[in-house]
């Protein structure tokens, strides 16, 4: 157990996560600054995935799966729940 806590506590794992919540930092002002880009997104996605489903000749498995729709409706409703806790 003690070298875990050796392992753990050392210098070189505590740079990468003040790295990471430097980034998240920078992540969550910037989304606190323009709130309603996750919702537009996410409705872009939408609508993306519309336009291939009519389009004739399309079928990748993109436009089969409904992938497109299913990333818009998370990032569009996880765009709205951060405009609500970052704003």
């Amino acid at each position: 157990m003690g070298v875990l806590l050796d392992v753990v506590g050392t210098q070189e794992s505590i740079v990468p996560v003040s790295r990471m919540n430097r980034l998240i930092d920078r992540i969550a002002d910037f989304l606190a600054a323009k709130p309603g880009l996750l919702p537009i997104v996410g409705l872009g996605l939408i609508i993306l995935n519309f336009l291939l489903q009519i389009y004739p000749g399309s079928s990748y498995w993109v436009v089969d799966s409904n992938l497109l729709l299913h990333l818009g409706l998370v990032i569009g409703f996880l765009g709205f729940l951060l405009i609500r806790a970052l704003g």
